[in-house]
C-alpha cells in the first residue's frame, strides 16, 4: 500500500488490512518492549502511577492544604505524572467534552477533512495525522484534532468544529476550568520549591501569555498492535499537561528503568509535569518519558491540554533559587521555541529520544 501525504490512520484501520504499512512498524529496539496493553493494565506487580486527591488544595485548614501540597510535590519529584481526583471539574462537563470530541471523530473522514491542517505551510491547527519527523521515517498510529483553547481572545473559532453543536461551548468552559486548575497546581509546585505561590505561574507567562492547546488524539483499532505505537516515546515540552481519556488503556511511563502502564482511574484527570517546569525547577520536578500503545479491539481517544509558555518572550532556565554550588544548573538558557527546536534536532539525529 502506498501512503499519500494525507493518509488517515482511521481509513487504514477501516480498510480491512491485515498487515500495517511498513511506515508504521517501529524499530527493533522498540518492538522488544511493546506488549499487550490489556494484560499490562492488569499487572499488579508493576509500580502504580500515584493518585492525588485534590479535595483540600484550596482548604481553609492550613494542615490539610499542606498535606495536599506535599503529595503533589512528592509525585512531581518521583514520577512527574499523576492521576488527579476531586479536581473540581464537574463530571457533567467532562462528559460533554468527551461526547463532543467523540461526535466529531464519529463523522466520515470526508467531513473531518474540511478541518484539515497543513503543517508544511505552517497551518498547525486542525485535523491531521502525524508526519514523519524522525530519522527512520516512522509514523504513529493516530489521527488528531489540535487547536488553541485559551486565552479566549487568541482563539481562532473558524477552525473549531461546528458539529456537534456543543463542541464550542463545552470545550470553552472546560478550557477555563483547566486554566484555573493549572493556577492551583502551579501554586503548590512553587511552594514546594520554597518560592512564593505565584512565582511559577509568572515564570510561564501568567494569565495573559500561558497558552492552552487542546489535542484530541484518536487511536483507531490496529490489526498488528505489537508492531505499532500510537505515540512514540517523548517528554512533553509544556509546563503542565492535563489529559482525559475514554477509559481505554494505552499510556505507558518509563519509570525506574521499565515501561509501566497507567491504569484507568474513573473520573480522574492525568497530569504530566512538562519540560518547562523541569527546567525551571532545575530537575527537581520530573518530565517523564512516556508513550501510547494501541490495540486491535477498541478505539482509544484522549484529550490532552498542553499549558505552554509563549514561544519567544521568556527565557527558560533554572530559577536562581534552585541553583547552588552543590546543584549547578542542569539546563542552558533557551526560549520555549529554541527548546522545541533542540528536541526535534536531537530526535532527528539520535536513535533514542533525548530530553535535554
Amino acid at each position: 500500500m502506498v501512503l499519500s501525504a494525507n493518509t488517515r490512520v482511521e481509513s487504514l484501520s477501516k480498510s480491512g488490512i491485515q498487515h500495517i504499512p511498513k511506515e508504521y512498524i517501529r524499530t527493533q529496539d522498540e518492538l522488544t518492549t511493546i506488549t499487550d496493553i490489556f494484560r499490562e493494565e492488569n499487572n499488579q506487580q508493576c509500580p502504580q502511577v500515584p493518585t492525588i486527591d485534590l479535595n483540600n488544595i484550596s482548604s481553609n485548614d492550613p494542615k490539610a492544604r499542606e498535606m495536599c501540597r506535599e503529595e503533589i510535590v512528592k509525585a512531581s519529584t518521583e514520577w512527574g505524572v499523576m492521576h488527579l481526583v476531586n479536581h473540581g471539574i464537574s463530571l457533567d462537563l467532562i462528559n460533554r467534552v468527551k461526547a463532543a470530541g467523540e461526535s466529531f471523530f464519529d463523522q466520515p473522514v470526508e467531513e473531518k477533512e474540511k478541518y484539515s491542517n497543513d503543517i508544511v505551510s505552517g497551518k498547525i491547527q486542525g485535523y491531521g495525522s502525524k508526519l514523519a519527523n524522525n530519522a527512520c521515517g516512522q509514523l504513529e498510529w493516530e489521527d488528531y484534532f489540535f487547536h488553541l483553547v485559551f486565552p479566549e481572545e487568541k482563539r481562532d473559532l473558524t477552525i473549531w468544529p461546528s458539529t456537534p453543536k456543543d463542541y464550542i461551548p463545552a470545550t470553552t468552559e472546560y478550557a477555563r476550568q483547566v486554566r484555573s486548575l493549572a493556577t492551583k497546581i502551579l501554586a503548590m509546585l512553587s511552594l514546594g520549591l520554597g518560592l512564593e505561590e505565584g512565582r511559577l505561574e509568572k515564570e510561564v507567562g501568567g494569565m495573559e501569555e500561558l497558552l492552552l492547546q487542546l489535542k484530541i488524539n484518536y487511536y483507531p483499532k490496529c490489526p498488528q498492535p505489537e508492531l505499532a505505537l500510537g505515540v512514540e516515546a517523548h517528554t512533553d515540552v509544556s509546563a503542565l499537561t492535563f489529559i482525559l481519556h475514554n477509559m481505554v488503556p494505552g499510556l505507558q511511563l518509563f519509570y525506574d528503568g521499565q515501561w509501566v502502564t497507567a491504569k484507568c482511574v474513573p473520573d480522574s484527570i492525568i497530569m504530566h509535569i512538562g519540560d518547562t517546569i523541569e527546567i525551571l525547577s532545575n530537575g527537581k520536578y520530573k518530565s517523564i518519558l512516556h508513550r501510547g500503545l494501541v490495540n486491535k479491539e477498541k478505539v482509544r481517544i484522549s484529550w490532552a491540554v498542553f499549558c505552554e509558555p509563549p514561544k519567544e518572550k521568556i527565557i527558560l532556565k533554572p530559577l536562581p533559587e534552585t541553583v547552588s554550588e552543590e546543584e549547578p544548573p542542569l539546563f542552558p538558557p533557551r526560549t520555549f521555541h529554541q527548546h522545541m527546536e533542540h528536541k526535534l534536532f536531537r530526535k532527528n539525529n539520535d536513535t533514542l529520544v533525548q530530553k535535554k
